[in-house]
């Protein structure tokens, strides 16, 4: 059985809290055929006439069922290949599915290709009157959310440009303003914490904040489980196309990461840390220190800190990749970096070696708690891990003056007055 069940009225919208979920997947499945050859040129058609192109089929969607709830927030991760966009794409009613029956309550808003539609040969002026009809608004409601579409991108200077001179940020940037303006109850997200600059990317998030308080049914699709933990009420984990779990999304992002790193998390006797890797090279301990060398608990703003690792070999590894990740108190990350990424090189280690490996910083962290999570892992392996504790070490940065968000940049104001 395959169906695809859409009820774009308010009126139907109003009515799924006793009629069903907002959101009901149920048996879907996906395939794609893959051809091994293909002879796409006239001599290769002449000098190959009797060959015929043979295919792999690749299962994009294999056997998924879910249902969401009307006003929840609700995740779907995985790794590369998972399935997480295909699954989005069946939703959007851009891929017809395979089987099974896909039913959504409610008008529908897909963020996922967007830009989708936008003429590069028109103004944006002409592309944001275009782009919000053809995503469900009238011409007056497009008129009269125009100014608010244009403020949001913060292309105001740029209205009468064509959209072929805009960069292809600022383009994202103006598409997103006129999806959110979309009067959806269940909105398809992939991805788009991606569009432009720190500063905007807050934008999205406090819009987001607003669409969950606001009560509408969001399906989130995203690497970003520090984005999963704050906003979903619920997530998904696919795998090769399958859905391998379903619950809470702590639990979520930990079976993520056991994907990720090949190995099990595990928590410590009488502890609740998680580690996870092969350990073939373990981390022994991790701490904060001062530039002399004493191991510290707390710092003052401005003041260069070391971030450090000890850690044993139990096999013989060649160029191992040290990791060092900084978050604040709720998970965010604030600072990530390895030996690998800064083209550092390690040298080869035996069985039985040990290691100590200092990464200094310029402290420009606001005052607040922030946790080292340190790892190890095998050269050229990608996730492959040996080792990696999390948030093993602790330190407080205390002074400063006060700033938003999580970094104190150094500056100044200069202001002139005119006559």
């Amino acid at each position: 059985m395959t169906s695809l069940t859409s009820h774009p009225s308010a009126a139907a919208a109003a009515t799924a809290t006793s009629a069903g979920p907002a959101v009901s997947v149920r048996d879907v499945r996906k395939a794609f055929r893959l051809p091994h050859q293909q002879y796409s040129t006239l001599k290769e058609r002449v000098l190959h006439p009797f060959r015929t192109t043979t295919y792999d089929v690749l299962q994009a969607v294999d056997d998924v069922s879910f249902e969401v709830a009307e006003g929840e927030f609700f995740g779907i991760v995985g790794r590369n290949g998972s399935g997480k966009s295909t699954l989005l794409k069946c939703l959007a009613g851009i891929y017809d599915i395979d089987e099974g029956h896909l039913e959504v309550n409610g008008r529908l808003s897909p963020f996922i290709e967007l830009g989708v539609g936008f003429n590069m040969d028109l103004t944006a002026r002409d592309n944001v009157m275009i782009n919000a009809i053809m995503l469900g608004l009238t011409r007056q409601q497009a008129r009269e959310r125009f100014d608010d579409i244009i403020a949001f991108a913060e292309l105001e200077e740029f209205l009468d440009l064509k959209l072929k001179n805009y960069s292809s940020g600022m383009t994202v940037r103006l598409a997103f303003s006129v999806a959110i303006q979309v009067d959806a109850e269940v909105l398809l997200i992939d991805e788009v914490l991606a569009v432009g600059d720190a500063a905007f990317q807050q934008k999205c998030f406090a819009e987001f904040q607003r669409m969950k308080e606001a009560g509408r049914t969001i399906l989130f699709v995203t690497h970003d489980m520090s984005a999963v933990e704050r906003f979903c009420d619920r997530a998904v984990l696919l795998e090769k196309g399958r859905m391998i779990d379903l619950g809470e999304p702590a639990a979520i992002g930990r079976r993520y990461n056991e994907l990720n790193f090949g190995r099990t998390v595990h928590q410590l006797p009488g502890d609740d840390e998680e580690r996870f890797g092969d350990q073939e090279a373990q981390i022994v301990d991790a701490w904060f220190e001062s530039r002399d060398g004493e191991r510290i608990v707390e710092a003052a703003h401005g003041t260069p800190v070391r971030a450090v690792i000890e850690a044993r070999f139990h096999a013989d590894i060649d160029d191992p990749i040290f990791g060092f990740t900084l978050r604040n108190q709720v998970g965010t990350t604030i600072f990530a970096t390895t030996t690998d990424l800064t083209h550092e090189p390690t040298g080869s280690f035996r069985a039985g070696e040990t290691v100590v490996v200092r990464m200094e910083f310029q402290n420009m962290l606001v005052a607040s708690e922030y946790r080292l999570t340190p790892s190890i892992a095998r050269a050229g392996s990608g996730a492959d891990a040996l080792d990696l504790r999390a948030d093993l070490a602790t330190v407080v940065i205390h002074g400063g003056h006060f700033t938003g968000g999580v970094v104190n940049v150094p500056h100044e104001f200069t202001i002139e007055r005119g006559g």
